[in-house]
């Protein structure tokens, strides 16, 4: 029996000892909505603001158990799933989920760090894809990301990123938020695809620099809103706007966590 009634949410993911990215900036998100948190961790890394170290995984045995102990322990209203590193530790992750289908779950597909570094095992994404999207209430690729899923090159446009969307939830998926922060244009505008709907654009002012953590950001303060009742339109708009207002006040604060918008380069996806 949960020993907490309160709404939490069940984060699963990497840590990152710069506190930029990863649990740290899920555990401060999912609070700032006003939810509780609980952990499965599912590696440990050693990293800066600007690089990767190292990366010890945990193994899946141990991941699953702790996912499995976190719900026993407390009242899990939704699941945030971030870096998952090896295809076993995905199965493992799945598995779970499959014990807890009443638990809707946010997945952030990370597949590398903003410094370039892989966070999940290239022979992994095809396990993801199969094994553990279609068990998410939302998944929430940026364009790379999305493109990787899919197989294919990047998306030019936006009606492309819509494309390859559409192609993935083909494929069995409930809802797929693509992520516009990696596009140009003065809107960041993210798109919400599900099955016989009408995407739904959510769309702000572009601002001109960026910030490590906003892919975690934005499925934490989602997963929240889902933890809260609300419904998941209504949940992705409040993640966005969340998001901006960071982004913002970190931009007039000159937050030591601001760095230059730039564009990534994966060498182990896109040599």
């Amino acid at each position: 029996m949960a020993m907490r009634r309160e709404p939490h949410v069940l984060v699963v993911g990497g840590s990152d000892s710069s506190g930029g990215a990863g649990i740290a900036r899920d555990i401060e998100t999912i609070s700032a909505v006003g939810v509780r948190t609980c952990l499965a961790v599912t590696a440990l890394t050693v990293q800066t603001h600007d690089a990767v170290m190292e990366i010890q995984h945990s193994s899946p045995s141990l991941v699953a158990d702790q996912m499995r102990a976190a719900l026993q322990a407390n009242e899990v209203a939704a699941v945030k799933i971030g870096m998952l590193a090896t295809a076993e530790i995905v199965a493992a992750v799945a598995c779970v989920l499959r014990e807890n289908p009443q638990v809707p779950a946010v997945l952030d597909p990370v597949l590398a760090s903003t410094s370039g570094r892989a966070l999940l095992e290239a022979g992994a994404i095809a396990a993801m894809r199969r094994n553990l999207m279609p068990l998410c209430r939302l998944v929430t690729p940026n364009l790379i990301e999305l493109a990787l899923l899919v197989g294919s090159e990047l998306a030019m446009d936006e009606d492309g990123a819509v494309l390859q969307g559409q192609e993935l939830l083909a494929v069995g998926f409930d809802a797929l938020l693509i992520k516009g922060g990696h596009a140009s244009g003065p809107r960041s505008t993210d798109i919400l695809l599900r099955p016989d709907r009408e995407p739904v654009r959510f769309a702000t002012r572009r601002l001109n620099a960026s910030m490590r953590g906003t892919g975690c950001m934005l499925a934490s303060a989602v997963a929240a809103h889902l933890a809260k009742a609300k419904s998941l339109e209504d949940s992705v708009r409040e993640g966005k706007l969340f998001v901006f207002e960071k982004l913002q006040k970190c931009r007039l604060n000159n937050h030591n966590v601001l760095r230059p918008a730039k564009q990534t380069h994966f060498p182990e996806f896109f040599p």
